[in-house]
């Protein structure tokens, strides 16, 4: 679910170029081109037309444009169309809408509640 507009803290909007390093708290939203690198502990939105191609590294991102570049955001990656992402993808949680294209690899992740888990019984076992 993307944020309101009200809630974003920076736009990088169409028409706009940018090349470098993005880091940033809160959420973000790119329209226009970037090329780079983008690390956050929050949310990152790639609004439809946007083109990026970058190594993304944040909590959670939303995308409706165009990724180039391998994506890590742990908490959710949510695809909605027309989103193209060409690259590799880790997180817990993904989301792809009917329409988008992803051509790359998905590593899943389990959130540390369920690895807990799961390594409760085998320790159980181990002992009997």
């Amino acid at each position: 679910m993307a944020p309101s507009a009200n809630e974003i803290n920076a736009l990088l909007g169409k028409g706009s170029e940018f090349e470098g390093k993005l880091t940033f708290e809160g959420t973000v939203r790119i329209d226009g081109r970037f090329v780079g690198e983008i690390v956050s502990e929050d949310t990152l939105i790639v609004g439809e037309g946007a083109e990026v191609e970058a190594e993304i590294k944040v909590n959670r991102v939303v995308i409706y444009g165009n990724v180039k570049g391998n994506v890590i955001a742990p908490a959710s990656v949510n695809l909605h169309a027309p989103a193209r992402l060409l690259g590799s993808i880790a997180t817990r949680s993904l989301t792809i809408a009917e329409g988008v294209i992803f051509e790359g690899s998905c590593h899943m992740t389990e959130p540390p509640v369920a690895q807990a888990r799961q390594a409760r019984p085998a320790a159980e076992a181990a002992r009997d």
